[in-house]
């Protein structure tokens, strides 16, 4: 079993910056964040292995940053120039032998 915390998110104005961090109870191949707005479904946002290598959905390459620290089990998400519609609640994700862990959610809101 492997528990996810997450720390960070809030509230913020267009243009402005938040970081997500989440700590693992143990080493982890694959971490990543998801995020869920409301009426939609949830998706990956960004995703980080081990060796480094990364990925981002198509809405946030170039304003978002995923990096991870295995020293210590856990992963971050750098988020700039944030846009409205970045709102929803940013969840943890693990994946380790063909099983999925999930943080409790973070909410990031981004308003005038």
């Amino acid at each position: 079993q492997v528990q996810l915390v997450e720390s960070g998110g809030g509230s913020v104005q267009p243009g402005g910056s938040l970081r997500l961090s989440c700590a693992a109870s143990r080493s982890i191949f694959d971490m990543g964040w998801y995020r869920q707005a409301p009426g939609k479904q949830r998706e990956l946002v960004a995703q980080i292995i081990t060796g480094g290598s990364t990925y981002y959905t198509d809405s946030v390459k170039g304003r978002f940053t995923i990096s991870r620290d295995n020293a210590k089990n856990t992963v971050t998400l750098q988020m700039d120039s944030l846009k409205p519609d970045d709102t929803a609640v940013y969840y943890c994700h693990a994946r380790q032998m063909f099983t999925d862990y999930w943080g409790q959610g973070t909410q990031v809101t981004v308003s005038s």
